[in-house]
């Protein structure tokens, strides 16, 4: 049983780092995307804007499976099988930081980053125990 614990908790701790190494990939695509658009335009309309953020979304996930497979769960499943599950568990992981940051921020009216790092916090939990169990079959 505390195999099992220190195990997880490793896991734990590597799911965390690559979540912060997704934050920062996700950043640095939709800076590099909006700053791209910025050299051939004057302007930058909110479809760019949130045509940006998708794109930086799109790629942290397919940064953060590859992480999460090769070193936080050491992964020999079928790749598109657990890709679809991974993507499944990012947008309800998605969503529900979405439900949390409006709780904090707009209800609670705590600062914007404030509410984002709770988020984030309250829903890595989340993240972490169903990508385990169930995107990378509790590997």
């Amino acid at each position: 049983m505390d195999e099992r614990l220190n195990r997880s908790g490793k896991q734990f701790v590597k799911f965390a780092v690559v979540g912060a190494i997704g934050t920062i990939v996700n950043l640095a695509v939709l800076k590099l995307t909006l700053l791209l658009w910025g050299q051939f335009n004057e302007s930058t309309p909110f479809a760019v804007e949130a045509f940006a953020s998708g794109l930086a979304f799109a790629v942290a996930v397919v940064n953060n499976y590859l992480l999460n497979r090769w070193w936080t769960f050491r992964s020999s499943g079928t790749m598109s099988t657990e890709f679809l599950k991974f993507l499944v568990v990012s947008l309800c992981g998605l969503a529900l930081n979405e439900l949390v940051f409006w709780v904090f921020r707009a209800q609670l009216e705590l600062h914007v980053m404030v509410s984002q790092l709770l988020a984030i916090a309250c829903v890595l939990p989340f993240n972490f125990v169903v990508n385990k169990l169930w995107s990378f079959r509790g590997q």
